[in-house]
């Protein structure tokens, strides 16, 4: 603060004290002292090192990087009068700040207490390590080991194709999510995240997945049931889907069959037609029978993207929107304007064209699994029929045992000998 030249060293010693400054060793203020041999002593105030109104600055250089890191340990605040205050950070803030700059040497962070791995992944994110294409990866990583579903349980993707395909391998390190929308993602029959979405780990623990508006056809949805139906294993916990505004036929619904709690399936603006072989072949496959109303859980309000990387999430998307400096020369303006530019502003703004359509021209065939009072209901209106009613139910139930017999037979034989494309499925796993 003083260089050698302005201090006087005459030896006195001061100490902070409760926020004041005391003179210690000054041997002038103990007392009284005289200024010449033989007059009377006068008394001396005490000397101040400062004035009344002096106030302190902290000065930083920020000639290097790892100097502007030290006004992280400091918390700068303005007292009463406007001048400016500084206090040190805690010794554990500033442990906690070191940590989340180096989050990606983590090795492990099984164990740790949740409480903590909270504020450290909010310090993280703060920081943007998960948006850093160099660390984000490897960050993410370590949480969602140790952390799972604290980390995000549920993820809405609904018209960001190019979010998915900028930011998929770090998608694909959130292995405990419950709920899943990817509507209008056009991924077609091919897409990487069908080896994500099959995973035993996902599988385990996905119950709800949208796959609406994403030219899915029938080949595609056998590549996605494959190892359910052929090694049990993958999407076993499924218990809604969503695969509606896909080119879809009735074949594809015996691939379906393969996930027994499923609760709900809509099958809406597809090559799909509604009739009664439909709703037989539901009901007998998956116990499912066909809503007269919308089904509340298909609107796809109740899916938001939640957990401590829902921020993360919306900093992916934001960065990703954000348009790069432009340059002087024209031809790389052009290139701004007709390219990146035009990209993101599509991609924000684009919406599955199927869905542009009224809730009066929607082919709406959403299917849903009663409940066991229901199911009830049914049977005992079957014992206040008319004896003839009875009789016809008879040879209407005795018709379907034959062709559940048949169906059992039948499926016998295909289950010990698997088709082609099965086998090839197969050896692709």
């Amino acid at each position: 603060m003083y260089s050698n030249d302005d201090v006087v060293h005459d030896g006195t010693i001061y100490v902070r004290e409760k926020g004041e400054l005391h003179c210690v060793n000054n041997a002038r203020e103990a007392g009284s002292y005289s200024l010449w041999p033989g007059y009377p002593p006068v008394k001396r105030k005490p000397t101040r090192l400062f004035e009344k109104d002096f106030s302190v600055r902290l000065c930083i250089d920020n000639v290097t990087a790892s100097s502007s890191k030290r006004k992280d340990h400091f918390v700068f605040t303005y007292n009463s009068e406007g001048s400016l205050r500084y206090t040190a950070k805690s010794l554990f803030d500033t442990c906690l700040l070191y940590i989340a700059d180096n989050v990606q040497h983590i090795e492990s962070l099984v164990g740790f207490p949740e409480q903590m791995a909270d504020r450290l992944f909010t310090a993280a994110e703060e920081k943007q390590k998960f948006s850093n294409s160099e660390t984000g990866l490897r960050a993410l990583q370590v949480f969602c080991e140790a952390y799972g579903d604290l980390v995000l349980r549920s993820l809405c993707l609904r018209n960001r194709f190019s979010l998915l395909s900028e930011k998929l391998e770090e998608i694909k390190t959130f292995q405990s999510l419950q709920c899943l929308d990817l509507h209008g993602c056009k991924l077609g029959d091919g897409h990487e995240i069908f080896e994500h979405l099959t995973s035993d780990q996902l599988g385990s623990s996905l119950s709800q997945l949208s796959l609406g508006a994403n030219c899915l056809s029938d080949p595609g949805l056998q590549k996605l049931t494959a190892p359910v139906r052929v090694m049990k294993r993958g999407l076993q916990n499924l218990k809604l889907l969503d695969v509606s505004y896909n080119p879809i036929s009735e074949r594809a619904v015996g691939y379906l069959a393969c996930f027994r709690k499923l609760q709900g399936l809509d099958l809406s603006e597809t090559l799909i037609k509604p009739g009664m072989s439909l709703n037989k072949l539901l009901w007998s496959k998956m116990r499912l029978v066909p809503s007269d109303t919308p089904v509340a859980v298909f609107n796809h309000s109740c899916c938001k993207t939640e957990g401590w990387a829902q921020e993360v999430v919306n900093q992916w998307e934001v960065n990703g929107a954000k348009l790069p400096e432009k340059d002087i020369k024209p031809r790389t303006n052009a290139l701004h304007f007709y390219g990146r530019e035009r990209f993101v502003r599509e991609t924000l703004n684009s919406t599955p064209v199927l869905c542009n359509k009224s809730d009066d021209v929607i082919l709406r065939l959403q299917f849903y699994r009663p409940a066991l009072q229901e199911e009830i209901a049914v049977d005992a209106d079957s014992k206040t029929d008319t004896p003839a009613q009875k009789g016809m139910k008879r040879k209407r139930s005795m018709e379907n045992e034959k062709a559940v017999v048949n169906s059992k037979s039948s499926k016998r034989q295909s289950v010990s000998s698997f088709s082609a494309e099965d086998l090839d499925l197969l050896n692709s796993y």
